[in-house]
């Protein structure tokens, strides 16, 4: 396969314009008393007035120094928090601006969805949008014409295709744009978050199109989400934007993973007061880890949860145990627990339970831990509610068209069987 886009050193500049605002009421005599002011500046200082302007201006690179190579048949996905630099790359390797420096190669037709609107005339219908896309793209009409009963099909708009797009619902225009880029066999298709503004069926049925269009034709696809599920299931790698330059590129697991965890401010997990060491057994650290043995507090939902509980003895009891019971915003969700074995007294004052979650059990929630040891049945020795939190997202999972739904408590693989009914009713 060759390089379907090649990245050289891209940057890209705006020119911010300030307005200065008084800290004060202004009056007409202030006013004028300031305007007489800039005149003699201007008379006294004839060149001064790029230092002026300087003041009321500022320099902000959306893009600084990007570099990567996309190969064809790659499915790309692009994250980044908003303010990124996300939809300013897109525009330009879609060739709506120009990029301050640096170089962009494409080898290959580009059809681009980025926005609400882009590349429809409003005056226009639907059908002779249709056909002015395909001009743009460099079509025939005739070639249009074999693809546009797929089309309509697609955006499911028979009833309004011959009604002016300004007419049209946001959905009805984001279906509409879609269906157009995608049957018109671009050989690199661009698709910003636009797609969130359909419904979960429609984002469903995209992703599905997308998949097609690059798996059993070739295209190149790059695809924005703030929805990591939609990522995860569809796209083979993945490149993270962080204030204009690239944090992070490679597998999408591995991205995915250090963007939810590369800003998290309770990492550090829980840290127990210094009165909760006199107890006869305490809590004293606790926190979430990856399986790679990583601090995380976001995880994707095919991940492994590993909780870790720091536990003093001051007093050794035989049978206590240590429990973890999960709760996520709405319920509880799971309690499990086990028997602390002071393997050595001698050794050490101090023993460290783990716990893990398996993946694919948690579905994209927020969860709290409260965290016990306990003598079952007799005596509570120390007690901590919510001493942990942490987030799951959908990591690719067939119902990521639904995320941000209620998915229930769990994800649960039941036993099915389907078989003939002879009870029917017609």
């Amino acid at each position: 396969m060759g390089i379907a886009i090649k990245v050289e050193n891209i940057s890209k500049k705006y020119i911010i314009q300030h307005e200065k605002k008084s800290a004060h009421y202004e009056t007409l005599s202030d006013s004028l008393i300031q305007g007489s002011k800039n005149i003699i500046t201007r008379i006294s200082h004839p060149f001064s007035h790029s230092k002026i302007e300087q003041q009321t201006q500022e320099e902000f690179w959306a893009l600084k120094d990007i570099n990567f190579e996309i190969e064809q048949g790659d499915r790309l996905g692009i994250i980044g928090r908003n303010g990124a630099g996300k939809s300013t790359l897109l525009k330009i390797l879609s060739r709506i601006t120009e990029p301050t420096s640096g170089k962009v190669h494409i080898n290959g037709r580009i059809a681009s969805l980025l926005e609400v609107g882009t590349g429809f005339h409003p005056e226009l219908t639907g059908r002779e949008n249709i056909f002015l896309n395909g001009a743009i793209l460099g079509m025939s009409r005739a070639e249009v014409k074999t693809k546009f009963d797929e089309i309509v099909a697609f955006a499911e708009i028979e009833k309004f295709l011959d009604t002016p797009v300004k007419r049209y619902s946001s959905g009805m225009y984001v279906r509409l744009a879609f269906a157009v880029a995608a049957h018109l066999e671009p050989d690199i298709l661009i698709v910003d978050e636009v797609l969130a503004v359909g419904d979960a069926q429609f984002q469903k049925k995209c992703l599905g199109k997308m998949e097609e269009v690059s798996k059993s034709r070739g295209r190149t696809v790059l695809f924005v989400s703030h929805q990591m599920g939609a990522i995860a299931q569809f796209c083979n790698k993945a490149l993270l934007l962080d204030k204009g330059m690239i944090a992070q590129s490679g597998t999408v697991s591995h991205i995915i993973n250090y963007y939810m965890n590369m800003s998290a401010n309770n990492m550090s997990g829980f840290q127990a007061e210094t009165t909760s060491r006199y107890k006869d057994i305490a809590i004293m650290k606790a926190c979430s880890y990856d399986a790679e043995g990583c601090p995380a507090v976001n995880f994707v939902h095919n991940q492994e949860i590993v909780i870790e509980i720091i536990c003093k003895i001051n007093k050794w009891i035989s049978g206590t145990e240590v429990r973890v019971a999960v709760r996520d915003s709405k319920r509880n969700v799971f309690t499990t627990d086990t028997e602390l074995i002071m393997q050595n007294e001698a050794v050490s004052n101090e023993l460290c339970a783990k716990v893990v979650i398996p993946a694919g059990v948690l579905r994209p929630e927020q969860y709290f831990f409260k965290l016990a040891i306990y003598l079952p049945n007799q005596l509570i020795f120390d007690l901590v509610d919510d001493a942990l939190s942490i987030t799951v997202v959908d990591g690719g999972s067939k119902y990521a068209a639904s995320e941000g739904l209620d998915y229930g408590c769990v994800f649960v693989d039941c036993k099915w069987a389907i078989n003939p009914s002879s009870n029917l009713i017609f």
